[in-house]
């Protein structure tokens, strides 16, 4: 994928919700959730404990954290207390604080799924996707009719690079939740990642219509442009762009599907937004360029291009771009010798061959224009033969 999509809003409830597991279940058994069997807690612990439960329930993490702590210098083994600590540690920041506290609550804690949904949180939230999967798959080993845990460790699969392994573990779960938005999410996101977006696709953007999810738009946009389906990805990141303009990579892939339908007056604004958000967006830098080449705005079309072959040098559409700007601007000789260099690269570029042809007239050297002549009839005569390759909807 081009875009490095952010976490889904729900799994920031599903995160919340976990990382409460251990303070919820502090609260229903009082005391006494994690203690060890000769170590009874001192009462000053136990206050401390629970000041550290209701400011955690008030939101106030850094109080939390301090009587947590507090009572953890009283009572070592509160396992309790160090899991909560945890999962305050985790709620500010702090990923290996929290990983280093819920390692050692694991060690004395009854419900040690529970600590480990918690260590298999603050793994993920570090995007430690290797030790979350870990973590995340004996939570769902232990309890398979855990939805959440099953989604995240979903998602944790995909960022992995093993989207097959969440498809094949998620697809038997479906029945009776499709008409659940965010395991339809995480389902769709696994097998379009894993090569299957015909099956993926209508799922995401059913997740999308459910629940207004800039992120899934955006997925189902960016699957459909890959797959030259150019009317449903524009589509897909209009209603995206309604709900987030600014959302990384979004206006260049809108512009993108624009162009794509012969859009142009509509592309243009989208990628000069697009560079607004991030000079250095190569995509934008040389669509943007290439429309200014065709409008024949060398002075504007320059620096764009420029841009994109500074970013990615070996790029052979920016190369021919540039090409073609060197041709317009008298400077033949680079032109014929960066068209050289990409006519080796790829023999059959049909206006590769145009361009070389023109600029070797321009040389003064008419049978080389004319072999790249002969050359562009006999591509055109094979694709002819072979008849139009099939498109998908444009």
């Amino acid at each position: 994928m081009l875009v490095d999509m952010p976490f889904r809003d729900w799994l920031s409830v599903v995160l919340g919700a976990a990382a409460a597991v251990c303070l919820a279940t502090a609260v229903d058994c009082g005391a006494g959730l994690a203690q060890s069997a000769d170590m009874a807690p001192s009462a000053a612990a136990d206050e401390l404990l629970r000041k550290g439960i209701a400011a955690q329930r008030q939101g106030d993490m850094r109080g939390a954290i301090e009587a947590y702590s507090k009572a953890l210098e009283l009572v070592p083994g509160l396992a309790e207390g160090r899991a909560n600590l945890g999962a305050a540690l985790a709620a500010v920041g702090d990923f290996d604080g929290a990983i280093r506290e819920d390692m050692k609550a694991l060690t004395n804690a009854p419900d040690k799924i529970a600590v480990r949904m918690n260590l298999a949180l603050a793994y993920y939230k570090k995007s430690d996707w290797s030790h979350a999967r870990t973590e995340f798959a004996a939570v769902h080993a232990a309890r398979p009719s855990d939805l959440n845990a099953a989604m995240l460790l979903g998602y944790c699969d995909v960022k992995a690079g093993k989207a097959d392994e969440a498809a094949a573990m998620l697809g038997p779960m479906e029945h009776g939740r499709e008409a659940n938005p965010d395991f339809e999410y995480v389902l769709a996101n696994a097998l379009i990642e894993s090569g299957n977006a015909t099956e993926g696709l209508p799922r995401m953007e059913k997740s999308a219509v459910a629940t207004h999810s800039i992120d899934a738009w955006v997925i189902a946009g960016e699957a459909r442009l890959h797959r030259r389906e150019f009317r449903e990805a524009r589509a897909d990141l209009e209603e995206a762009l309604k709900i987030g303009p600014d959302f990384p990579g979004l206006q260049t892939m809108v512009g993108q599907a624009r162009d794509a339908l012969g859009d142009t007056e509509g592309a243009l604004p989208a990628f000069e937004a697009a560079l607004k958000q991030d000079p250095r967006d190569f995509t934008a830098n040389l669509y943007l360029g290439t429309m200014r080449l065709k409008q024949r705005d060398i002075e504007n079309a320059r620096p764009l291009l420029e841009m994109a072959l500074k970013l990615q040098p070996n790029m052979a559409q920016a190369k021919f771009q540039m090409a073609k700007l060197n041709g317009m601007t008298g400077k033949f000789a680079e032109a014929a010798t960066t068209l050289e260099g990409l006519e080796k690269a790829d023999p059959n570029w049909l206006d590769l061959h145009i361009e070389l042809a023109s600029i070797y007239y321009k040389l003064h050297r008419p049978e080389d224009g004319q072999r790249e002549r002969d050359i562009v009839q006999q591509i055109e005569a094979k694709q002819l033969q072979q008849g139009p390759k099939p498109e998908k909807s444009q």
